[in-house]
């Protein structure tokens, strides 16, 4: 059989159009799953900015558990993404759930070892648990990363006063407040990190400007009060206990600084007041039981002086000073046998404590 040209053309076009139709479907089919893949991508990525914002204004709005709730969703859906576990580590962190935090922080952490705010963050897991070692490891990767935040700089400084390294926690606090001096409380740590530093004029200077910051700072003036009175300085000493008194009235170190600023000033009536009632509030204060034991003595009060300083010896069972002072109020009543007793046990822990120098451990007597 004859094929004509037309009949080659016509063949050739019906060859190639059979296939058409199986290519369309195919092309057609790999859009809609790509636009599918696309839409669906595009969804996710809205709900997870929209659960990310509902969680940021919950902890703003200072609703911890709902902003947990919500980050926790959006986890779920993008446990890759870096500001959702920045903001559920801190809803962790705020909400108390520590063993959480701690479990996604270090986990965050091992993924974006460079970011300072996950390992801020984390430093204040660690400090809130108790390990500061960490916590400053911690805080210090985070001070390399970005030395420009003062909270950095001032929460480094609050794990190493907790370890008592008041020259680098002063250090960074000095670094918080060139960044940002409007914190009466970065004021406040540094006057304690000097004080225990024994500069103690400059503590005095930052808890005057702490109060100029903030003039109802608690605590403000006992502060400023304590260093005033660690430089002899009683009569400024008590004045600033007693602004502070006005807000605590029943704070019994503060009643016992007071107390004993008054004693150690002659004042030995009013002195007896606050000590009495800050040994009354905290009656495993020593310090109260003895100084108002003393108070009473020195006012003439012999009887009355024995009860106190009997439980000054009682819970404080190494110092010699209530021993010193029971004997001579023993002896004012006559009780000379009892006295002679109180003279040997102060004797005695007097020999074996020849580094406390001066009588009845250092204090007056």
């Amino acid at each position: 059989m004859t094929v004509s040209a037309s009949d080659k053309k016509r063949g050739a076009w019906l060859a190639t159009g059979s296939r058409r139709p199986f290519l369309y479907r195919k092309s057609a089919a790999l859009v809609l799953i790509l636009l599918t893949f696309s839409l669906f991508g595009t969804s996710q990525d809205s709900e997870v900015e929209k659960l990310i914002r509902q969680g940021q204004a919950a902890l703003e709005a200072g609703d911890f558990a709902r902003a947990v709730e919500e980050l926790q969703k959006a986890e779920s859906l993008a446990p890759n993404n870096l500001e959702v576990n920045r903001s559920l580590l801190l809803a962790y962190l705020q909400d108390g759930r520590l063993r959480d935090a701690e479990t996604l922080g270090a986990s965050a952490v091992s993924r974006w070892p460079q970011d300072p705010q996950l390992q801020h963050w984390l430093g204040l897991v660690y400090f809130k648990q108790g390990q500061n070692s960490k916590a400053v490891d911690s805080l210090r990767i985070a001070e390399k990363l970005d030395s420009g935040h003062a909270d950095i700089h001032f929460d480094l400084a609050l794990a190493l006063l907790s370890q008592q390294e008041y020259a680098p926690a002063a250090g960074e606090l000095e670094k918080a407040i060139r960044l940002d001096g409007s914190n009466p409380m970065a004021h406040v740590l540094l006057g304690r990190a000097y004080l225990n530093s024994n500069r103690t004029t400059g503590a005095i200077e930052q808890f005057q400007t702490a109060l100029k910051l903030d003039p109802n700072l608690p605590l403000g003036h006992y502060h400023l009060g304590f260093a005033y009175e660690s430089l002899g300085r009683n009569r400024e000493a008590i004045s600033e206990y007693e602004k502070e008194l006005t807000r605590s009235p029943e704070n019994p170190e503060l009643l016992y600084q007071l107390g004993h600023c008054q004693l150690e000033s002659g004042n030995w009536k009013d002195a007896v007041e606050k000590l009495q009632k800050a040994a009354a509030i905290d009656p495993a204060n020593g310090d109260a039981a003895y100084d108002f034991g003393k108070a009473l003595l020195l006012s003439g009060d012999n009887q009355g002086a024995i009860a106190p300083l009997e439980r000054a010896s009682q819970l404080k069972p190494a110092d010699p000073g209530p021993h010193y002072q029971l004997a001579r109020a023993l002896e004012k009543i006559g009780q000379r046998d009892k006295a002679k007793t109180e003279w040997q046990r102060f004797a005695e822990l007097k020999k074996a404590q020849p580094q406390s120098g001066g009588m009845a451990t250092g204090r007056a007597q």
